[in-house]
């Protein structure tokens, strides 16, 4: 942009106006029967989840109470899961891992909704996504179809979401440690073992000092908040169009695409030397590429306060963070 003369300026001033013009044309054609179908279809998304956190969540339940691991000892670890849904009268065991896994998550999407609906920002509704995984679901999105106006509102959407999960998650987290079992050697014949990251080592050596987590066995609660805190970790990516990358471009835009390039690279290393998983994140990632959202001003600086907030984010991310998410316990 040239500085000298004004005429970058004045040609960025132009082309501000002209992408705000567009964008309240399309905010004003947006509304009626569309928007209401995408309101069912939010809806119906929503319902399938309960419905399948609800058929995984007995699992955890009818485990927890006979003191063994998740899914262990069976041929076919689905089977608990058809058998909720063949018989619906079953789901009913499954509440205590659905809805608060459910709950994180919405907190989390909420956040991201209701910061777009302060800025005026044109947002779907949180979209959850139903799958036939060992938790029931491959978590929740909110789509943004407008542009944002600055940096200070790009950095309050992308951190209200992780901010709202994690302020929920947090309590809920220390709950379901503090009720979880010990079992001596319960892991052994776990199906996968749950990874621990820093926020949970500290509230087992609260609640339950010296014991070692093969150990442990985890509530439904607790494992609830563990996805929670693993979501968490993983929207704080600094990478692309992840909730941290929005944090990284709302802090230093120029940075962002190369850091972007290297926490992908670092991820494909992760999934080299500890979890496979992670190869499949840095292919999504780089699958939904490094472009971000427009800004109608890119050029004023974020403010000081943000950036305090922007330390406090990478705080939560080391909190939740672990390489080793998911393993299989050896004999």
């Amino acid at each position: 942009m040239d500085h000298g003369n004004g005429t970058g300026r004045t040609d960025a001033s132009i082309e501000l106006l002209d992408n705000r013009v567009r964008w309240l044309l399309e905010s004003r054609f947006a509304t009626g029967a569309p928007r209401k179908r995408k309101f069912v279809l939010a809806l119906v998304l929503f319902v399938l989840t309960v419905i399948s956190t609800l058929a995984v969540g007995r699992e955890f339940s009818v485990s927890f109470a006979q003191n063994r691991a998740p899914f262990s000892g069976m041929e076919n670890p689905f089977a608990p899961t058809w058998k909720s849904l063949l018989h619906p009268r079953l789901l009913l065991g499954g509440i205590p891992f659905a809805f608060t896994l459910i709950g994180i998550l919405l907190a989390h999407e909420l956040g991201h909704f209701f910061a777009c609906r302060y800025y005026k920002i044109d947002a779907s509704y949180p979209y959850f996504i139903p799958a036939p995984t060992l938790i029931g679901t491959f978590g929740a999105f909110i789509r943004i179809r407008s542009p944002i106006l600055n940096r200070k509102a790009l950095f309050d959407v992308g951190f209200s979401g992780p901010l709202a999960g994690f302020i929920l998650a947090l309590p809920i987290l220390a709950l379901g440690v503090y009720f979880s079992k010990v079992v001596p050697g319960v892991q052994s014949n776990a199906l996968v073992i749950f990874g621990s990251p820093p926020l949970i080592r500290f509230f087992l050596a609260l609640f339950h000092p010296g014991v070692r987590p093969r150990d442990i066995l985890f509530s439904p609660i607790a494992l609830a908040a563990w996805v929670g805190l693993f979501a968490t970790a993983l929207n704080l990516l600094p990478i692309g169009q992840l909730d941290g990358g929005h944090i990284v471009y709302s802090v230093a835009s120029d940075l962002h695409r190369r850091i972007s390039i290297g926490f992908g690279a670092i991820l494909i290393a992760m999934g080299i030397f500890f979890w496979h998983g992670w190869i499949f994140f840095a292919v999504l990632t780089g699958f939904l590429g490094f472009r971000h959202p427009q800004l109608l001003d890119r050029w004023t600086p974020l403010d000081r306060t943000r950036g305090a907030w922007a330390i406090v984010a990478l705080i939560i991310f080391l909190l939740c963070f672990t390489p080793l998410p998911l393993s299989v316990p050896h004999p």
